[in-house]
């Protein structure tokens, strides 16, 4: 097989396509062959060293395949099931991988498993921000950044689907019909625009009831400023750098604001929280409450130019891997 490694931090640089010799699946694993993989920011974080992974590592946590072997004592899945995967242990960048069936889901048959990939990790961050972590009521008015991005695009879908007036932001002037085309109702670029000042203007200075962050360091003070009292930032990602540490006396304590730091894992720790959100995610997309266009496919001949374009803002929606 052939697999991405990584034997130090930094730049895309480090990354190195090897061939490597696997094992056999154990008791509760099975072997799968990729036919599409994952690729997310939060891969970069791995790579770089900003989430600490135990070096050398494989990368990637987002596959969808074919199961070739299983291992022993292995009852719910069987050799040729369509299987996808958005979890640690970390190593989806490769052609195949042996991997544990309690963090497997399988792929309906309606799917495409190239589609599946720019579902899971997306598609299930979307799912617990609107339905777990701050659950949105029809007719709220809520603020998502990177609204052209991959989660982006399904998330304002997704919450316009609900009933929600989505506020989204953009880094750049070509995005902004991007964000219109997903759902947004409003759409501010906030490399040109205050976007805290313009959704005051929008709310007629009352602020959302959340806001949802994953460009970190850039947006922070600023969605603090666009919440209203007893408001919820929902702070998921650092597309802009790591956060700076926050002084809950100026940030969160004048309006009584709330302050959470979600991640998947938390929501998908057990096998039946993983299915709920397969079970929901595979049933908004098949009932078409959003759609997805691939941007891009890379080779993993091509690693080193798809996180090059993913950290220069190169990828707008979702891109993928063919092994």
């Amino acid at each position: 097989m052939k697999a991405v490694t990584i034997s130090k931090n930094g730049g895309p640089e480090v990354l190195e396509l090897k061939d490597i010799k696997l094992g056999e699946p154990k008791s509760g694993e099975v072997l799968i062959k990729n036919e599409a993989i994952g690729l997310n920011y939060i891969d970069t974080y791995h790579r770089s060293g900003l989430y600490p992974v135990e070096l050398p590592s494989n990368i990637g946590i987002e596959g969808a395949g074919i199961i070739e072997k299983i291992g022993p004592d292995v009852k719910d899945f069987n050799v040729g099931d369509r299987v996808a995967y958005a979890s640690m242990p970390i190593g989806s960048y490769a052609t195949h991988r042996i991997f544990p069936t309690k963090k497997l889901v399988k792929v309906p048959n309606e799917i495409e498993l190239e589609n599946v990939v720019t579902l899971m990790t997306k598609g299930f961050t979307v799912f617990y921000l609107l339905h777990k972590t701050y659950p949105v009521k029809s007719g709220e008015t809520i603020l998502f950044h990177a609204a052209a991005g991959g989660v982006g695009q399904i998330f304002c879908q997704w919450a316009k689907s609900l009933g929600c007036t989505v506020i989204g932001t953009v880094g750049s002037d070509e995005k902004v019909d991007i964000a219109k085309a997903n759902g947004c109702t409003h759409v501010i670029n906030y490399s040109k625009e205050n976007f805290a000042k313009r959704v005051k203007e929008i709310t007629n200075a009352e602020g959302v009831p959340v806001v949802y962050d994953g460009v970190g360091k850039k947006t922070f003070d600023g969605s603090i400023e666009c919440l209203k009292i007893r408001g919820m930032m929902v702070s998921f990602g650092n597309a802009s750098g790591p956060l700076d540490p926050c002084n809950v006396t100026k940030s969160l304590a004048p309006k009584g604001l709330y302050l959470t730091r979600p991640s998947i894992a938390h929501y998908t720790s057990t096998k039946e929280e993983l299915d709920e959100a397969a079970k929901k995610v595979f049933e908004m997309y098949i009932s078409k409450k959003f759609t997805l266009n691939i941007f891009k496919k890379y080779s993993l001949n091509e690693i080193v130019k798809a996180h090059q374009d993913l950290e220069n803002r190169r990828i707008l929606g979702p891109a993928i891997i063919i092994p």
